[in-house]
């Protein structure tokens, strides 16, 4: 019989937290592959297909930022990044390189299976829905969005986008006009509140790298609008189309 368990793969150089890990995921439902550092990450994300990946950032034969930009370049595959290293800056370096999540250590290991859970559900839900929505969406005859098949274009350019930046971009688009905090936004897409403030900047980094590929300039978007004090708009849409003349 077929193996119907979803794959975590567990990337991590510490054999102690790897079998932590293995353990407790194994026990509520997961099947659990496991890594020691960025060679073998890569090869078992080929060989095993996981459905998500939870990746160290400091490793030896290529780190956590490595195996992120590898892996973004052929899959979407939902990425949480775990880091000990205590500057905001460097723990967002691998939300820029393509990770969905990350959590600092030390961890609490139920904090990674709620966010791991709430990952696994929304790339279900995404999956489940497919034949349910409602099409194509075009903003102002620039930017098109295929809600069946998960597609967007900018000027008839097929954009390469990661599972949770066109979750971004579906949100705010169906809020067109209205300003979204960012604690909405992280509740909404990643399905967890904000504890502190460091939470936040998930969104923010987020934000930036579909601005990034949807923006003809990123530092004055034309889509992606920043509400001071409250958090982000997609403008209107019927705003964008008088704009464009049509």
């Amino acid at each position: 019989m077929e193996n119907t368990k979803e794959r975590i793969l567990v990337v991590d150089d510490e054999a102690a937290v790897r079998r932590i890990l293995k353990t407790r995921l194994s026990m509520i439902g997961y099947d659990v592959v496991t890594a020691s550092d960025g060679t073998e990450a890569i090869q078992a994300f080929r060989e095993r297909n996981p459905d998500l990946i939870v990746l160290d950032v400091m490793m030896p034969q290529g780190d956590g930022y490595y195996v992120t930009q590898t892996l973004r370049k052929e899959s979407d595959v939902p990425i949480i990044m775990l880091t000990a290293l205590g500057d905001v800056a460097d723990r967002i370096t691998g939300l820029q390189f393509g990770a969905d999540d990350y959590l600092i250590k030390p961890f609490s290991p139920k904090e990674l299976e709620a966010r791991i859970n709430s990952i696994l559900r929304r790339v279900k839900k995404n999956h489940r829905s497919v034949a349910s929505n409602s099409g194509a969406i075009d903003i102002g005859g620039v930017l098109s969005i295929d809600t069946n098949k998960r597609r967007v274009t900018l000027r008839n350019k097929l954009l390469r986008l990661t599972g949770i930046e066109f979750d971004l971009l579906e949100l705010l688009i169906a809020q067109s006009g209205q300003a979204l905090s960012r604690g909405d936004i992280l509740e909404a897409i990643w399905g967890y509140a904000p504890t502190r403030n460091s939470d936040l900047r998930v969104v923010d980094v987020h934000v930036s790298r579909l601005r990034a590929k949807i923006e003809t300039d990123p530092r004055q978007p034309e889509f992606i609008i920043t509400e001071r004090g409250t958090g982000y708009l997609f403008r209107r849409i019927v705003d964008l189309s008088e704009a464009a003349g049509l």
